[in-house]
């Protein structure tokens, strides 16, 4: 199946929506008080992706082989995530470890796509 993922977050929150033709999930939540405003905004979306990920998941939306088109508002994540910038931030570099992790093990087909920011509707949500 294929899968639309959107994710976001800020210091306090995080949110993310898993959807297909068929049906949406969308989930937002606080930061855990270690985040909490403690975390640069990209690390908050990449907790946010890295959460998500593993909550869609649990929760069997997400199910092995299944296409997850990941829509990306912020340059540094997506260069990250394609492997095309070299990354420095500790913090994230363990996030995207994780995330690879699950990737392999539920052999996910992920293609990255970058979006404007204006075009992420959960940023007015959280």
């Amino acid at each position: 199946m294929q899968y639309l993922f959107f994710f976001d977050g800020n210091e306090k929150r995080i949110a993310w929506e898993i959807r297909n033709n068929d049906s949406k999930k969308e989930q937002i939540r606080e930061h855990v008080n270690v985040y909490l405003n403690k975390v640069t905004k990209d690390q908050s979306k990449i907790i946010a992706l890295h959460v998500g990920l593993f909550w869609g998941i649990g929760r069997f939306i997400i199910k092995n082989n299944d296409e997850i088109i990941v829509m990306i508002d912020s340059k540094n994540l997506f260069k990250s995530l394609t492997k095309s910038t070299v990354i420095t931030d500790k913090f994230i570099q363990t996030r995207i470890h994780f995330i690879n992790q699950l990737i392999k093990q539920r052999e996910l087909n992920i293609d990255y796509k970058l979006i404007e920011s204006k075009d992420n509707h959960l940023s007015e949500l959280i």
